[in-house]
């Protein structure tokens, strides 16, 4: 490993020196990335059922953590969409104390993640299973966002998909068509208002005009103030939550839903951002990071943070480019949260709820998802599974039954990949590291021996299909080789197997000789003592010694 594998790329950065041309950069880009993440910050915060000022707090103090430990240069973190579901099922169940505990217990289980240099592994959740759970909260926060966005007078919106859609319909005579008006026109101005300039987010301009048109009109829609109050101008001090071992019973499983979504989203970004500025994040420090971000947010009060894919890619088409951005993104927010808190809870709600769709829209990749249909079937299973059990479910049940299933679906295509056959009947003239074997040899192989040879990994998956072959043996040989040059590695399964078959041959008077093994098979084997089983002899090199040894059995036997 590489020593600075640990090491913020800020700090990497001054040491190597930052240009002033990159700095002025950096903090321009930081102050429009900081206008963008005021209306998400909030927007997410009141989906996820906590006042509004929690998600600024987030913003501010995760955001500030992720960019000065980072280890990607242009990382943006705080709040995301992804983290609504979850979010919301916390507070319903444990009250916004259980979601204080949870998101500072899920600080300490990602930073365990990238101690333990998990992070590059955390990459490999298969494509299909975040294309399904990526859909389904776009869903589910679409969902979220009716009553808003129609202004519907009614009561509690159900945490049930089914019963919320149903709730919907029945009031959906009661629609505030001013507060419509201004939803669509949210959606409207943010998805087009680029057409005119890019230097200015359309959302902010949706939020400008809604919230001057509300307060000298007067007009009649619900806002943060009428609906949560003021919104604090101060972060208070830090508070240590009270953590017993019942709670931590409790809110395990939450808390390792948000370390797992929070260090999966979060390396996602990194890699996007890797592939817009050619650069290379370090894993492992980008989970201390963001396990940090999440212990101080549950500190201050704040809602889990991870990296978030369109701040980052905004910056970043800002000249973004070192970890300053970041920063002052931070300090920006700060700003206005202490500065322009009294004007910022006249926001009207459905205007947020227009800017969650859009989210909404973005986050679903329909696309990806349309083409995905289109994949194999076992794609396509987990990506419908995953995507239902996130809908209709919960967020948590779809990531376990969705690894769980990739998993199985993994372990079946390399087991399809093991093959097991008899090698008398293909030999041909090779030489491949040491094994050779002409077709003039095989006249003078002796009676006796049958030679097997196993293409592929014989881990459990693939074990029993290899158990299966040879107990199917249409003839009891002497002595059988098993020629395994083209096995990469062998599991304690596939070596337990191994020994199952070795006993039920040896009672049929069967010896079994392993030819072409690699260094790392042999490790196992003598590990698993099957040295000892076979005997050293019965283990070699390559065919030849397989053979020879093979005919000295034959004629001791004999």
């Amino acid at each position: 490993m590489k020593n600075n594998e640990f090491t913020p790329k800020l700090l990497t950065l001054l040491k190597e020196g930052i240009s002033k041309k990159q700095i002025t950069k950096d903090v321009i880009a930081g102050i429009i990335v900081g206008i963008v993440a005021l209306p998400l910050a909030i927007a997410f915060a009141i989906a996820s059922g906590v006042s509004p000022e929690k998600g600024l707090i987030t913003a501010v103090i995760a955001g500030l953590t992720i960019s000065v430990l980072s280890g990607s240069r242009v990382q943006i973190g705080g709040p995301t969409g992804a983290f609504i579901v979850i979010v919301y099922g916390i507070v319903q169940t444990h009250g916004i104390g259980g979601l204080t505990i949870a998101t500072f217990m899920a600080g300490f289980l990602i930073i365990g993640l990238g101690l333990a240099r998990l992070g590059n592994y955390l990459k490999f959740i298969p494509y299909p299973l975040i294309v399904g759970f990526t859909s389904g909260i776009a869903i589910i926060i679409f969902s979220s966002q009716i009553k808003d966005f129609f202004g519907l007078q009614m009561g509690e919106v159900p945490a049930d998909f089914v019963e919320k859609w149903k709730t919907y319909f029945l009031n959906f005579q009661r629609i505030n068509w001013t507060a419509l008006a201004i939803a669509a026109g949210t959606v409207f101005i943010s998805l087009n208002f680029n057409k005119i300039t890019s230097k200015i987010p359309g959302s902010i301009v949706a939020i400008l005009l809604s919230t001057i048109a509300v307060y000298f009109f007067e007009l009649p829609v619900e806002t943060i103030e009428t609906k949560f109050g003021e919104i604090p101008n101060q972060i208070s001090l830090p508070t240590f939550p009270n953590i017993d071992f019942a709670t931590i019973q409790q809110l395990i499983q939450p808390a390792i839903a948000i370390a797992l979504l929070g260090s999966i989203e979060s390396l996602l970004s990194a890699v996007v951002a890797d592939g817009m500025i050619g650069s290379r994040h370090r894993s492992n420090m980008e989970l201390v990071a963001q396990g940090t971000a999440n212990i101080f947010s549950g500190l201050f009060g704040g809602i889990p943070a991870t990296g978030a894919i369109a701040r980052t890619a905004t910056n970043i088409k800002n000249g973004g480019r070192t970890p300053i951005s970041g920063i002052v993104h931070a300090i920006v927010l700060l700003l206005i949260m202490l500065l322009f808190a009294p004007v910022a809870k006249l926001i009207p709600l459905s205007c947020l709820a227009g800017i969650l769709v859009v989210v909404a829209w973005h986050m679903g990749e329909w696309h990806h998802f349309i083409a995905l249909l289109k994949s194999n079937r076992m794609d396509v299973i987990v990506l419908l599974t995953t995507f239902c059990l996130t809908v209709f479910f919960d967020l948590i049940i779809a990531i376990e039954v969705g690894m769980i299933l990739s998993s199985f679906i993994f372990m079946k295509r390399m087991s399809e990949s093991t093959s097991i056959k008899n090698a008398m009947s293909y030999f041909k003239p090779e030489v491949d590291n040491g094994e050779h074997l002409f077709e003039e040899e095989i006249p003078n192989i002796p009676k006796g021996i049958l030679i097997y040879e196993i293409h592929g990994p014989l881990f459990f998956g693939a074990s029993q299909k290899f158990q299966e072959v040879i107990k199917d043996l249409k003839q009891e040989p002497k002595v059988l080789i098993l020629r395994v040059r083209h096995v990469p590695f062998i599991d304690a399964t596939g070596v337990n197997r191994l020994k199952e078959v070795y006993k039920n041959l040896q009672s049929r008077g069967t010896t079994i000789i392993i030819s072409g093994a690699n260094n790392n098979i042999k490790r196992e084997l003598l590990k698993m003592g099957v040295y000892k089983d076979l005997g050293k002899y019965n283990i070699c090199n390559n065919i030849e010694e397989a053979i020879q040894q093979g005919k000295k059995i034959i004629q001791t036997k004999e």
